[in-house]
């Protein structure tokens, strides 16, 4: 059994196709969104209509609940609000936190009890962004009785193989391999490379397995899209991998 995991779309279309596209062209049918679908100064709407046509087995992340929150004060000056209509944001809002895939799947954005925690890495210090340890991974999959975890929200891809022998994959980001962040100190992400990026997962006798596949696709325009709406680090990242300083 197989099936490919997307996260951290954000907005740019162009990528997400080139992603479908590419696991249509290797004979997968089932995929599975980990959150933030269209937040983001790049395509929102048209985004949002492909994955809704496309119905995926989805949960909400921290930023599409941002946008949902939006949406019942009513007004915002961000330009993927200004894109979006109800219908986006009703389909936002019924996504749940957390699901469960195939029986032996559980898919969450960030953490299984946090949709903006850094899980699998965390941001150090001095700012630097590093592979957390195991014993605080464990910790975030306690009470998690699936063998295969799925998590986004960091854009990191990254395959852990937990001591009881489950596994945990972020498959990286559809859209946005680099960005900079604030909390708890400033910090940058940096994918180095601007191609999208997804996973693969397949279950066999002896367990899941996890292939990470990077995807190029033209990224001019939306670099370009992301300077032009005074985003000059995220124009960086989408235009090669590395942040713009």
């Amino acid at each position: 059994m197989k099936f490919a995991a997307i996260a951290d779309i954000h907005g740019n279309c162009p990528a997400l196709e080139a992603v479908l596209a590419d696991i249509a062209d290797l004979g997968i049918n089932d995929v599975v969104n980990l959150g933030d679908h269209v937040s983001g100064p790049l395509e929102a709407a048209r985004t949002a209509d492909l994955l809704i046509a496309r119905g995926f087995p989805s949960v909400q992340g921290d930023q599409d609940r941002i946008l949902v929150d939006l949406s019942r004060v009513g007004k915002s000056a961000r330009s993927d609000f200004q894109q979006l209509e109800r219908r986006h944001f009703d389909w936002m809002e019924s996504m749940p936190p957390t699901l469960v895939y195939w029986e032996d799947a559980f898919l969450c954005h960030a953490a299984p009890r946090d949709d903006a925690a850094f899980w699998l890495d965390y941001v150090a210090a001095n700012g630097s962004v590093r592979a957390s340890p195991i014993d605080m991974i464990e910790a975030g999959a306690q009470g998690i009785d699936a063998k295969l975890v799925l998590c986004g929200h960091t854009h990191i891809p990254r395959v852990i193989r937990l001591r009881d022998g489950r596994m945990i994959v972020n498959p990286g980001s559809v859209g946005l391999p680099g960005y900079d962040g604030r909390t708890p100190v400033p910090y940058v992400v940096e994918i180095g490379t601007p191609h999208a990026c997804y996973a693969i997962l397949e279950r066999a006798r002896a367990g899941w397995s996890a292939t990470l596949r990077y995807v190029p696709y033209d990224s001019t325009a939306m670099a370009e899209l992301a300077r032009s709406r005074g985003m000059p680090i995220w124009a960086s990242a989408i235009a090669t991998g590395w942040v713009e300083r």
